[in-house]
């Protein structure tokens, strides 16, 4: 079990996205903000290029933190990413008021994996899952 590396009080729950260290709350947060702690990470070899059919691009390279951060084990490329907003298929889907609300309800969720779970019993949010994941595998 890790502790907050601000307060050393609780369990992190998130990580700075410039230095990645752990910690619990917004106020933690800040305080590691204002102390001028946050030392950004320093970007490791970027990985090759590929085109926006492969996988990535220097534009957005992985970190060797990135790559063993144990919390994340799978990890999309950011140019991967961007191709969910290109998808008519994945707006089309987006479009229904079901999948508005059930996407709003798990956003505003204080516990983000039990409503995963929960969300993964409506068929419509299986299919919207399953048409994200066939883009950002496509050729990755």
């Amino acid at each position: 079990m890790q502790i907050c590396n601000v307060c050393s009080g609780e369990t992190p729950k998130y990580r700075c996205p410039a230095c990645r260290i752990r910690y619990c709350s917004l106020s933690c947060y800040k305080t590691h903000k204002a102390n001028d702690t946050c030392q950004p990470l320093k970007q490791s070899v970027p990985p090759p290029d590929q085109d926006l059919n492969g996988a990535y691009s220097n534009e957005d390279p992985w970190t060797v933190e990135d790559l063993l951060d144990d919390d994340h084990t799978d990890r999309v490329p950011l140019q991967r990413l961007r191709l969910l907003g290109k998808s008519e298929e994945l707006r089309e889907l987006l479009r229904n008021p079901h999948l508005r609300q059930l996407m709003r309800s798990l956003d505003a969720a204080d516990s983000k994996a039990d409503a995963i779970k929960t969300a993964m019993q409506e068929p419509l949010f299986v299919e919207l899952s399953d048409q994200c994941l066939q883009i950002v595998e496509n050729n990755y």
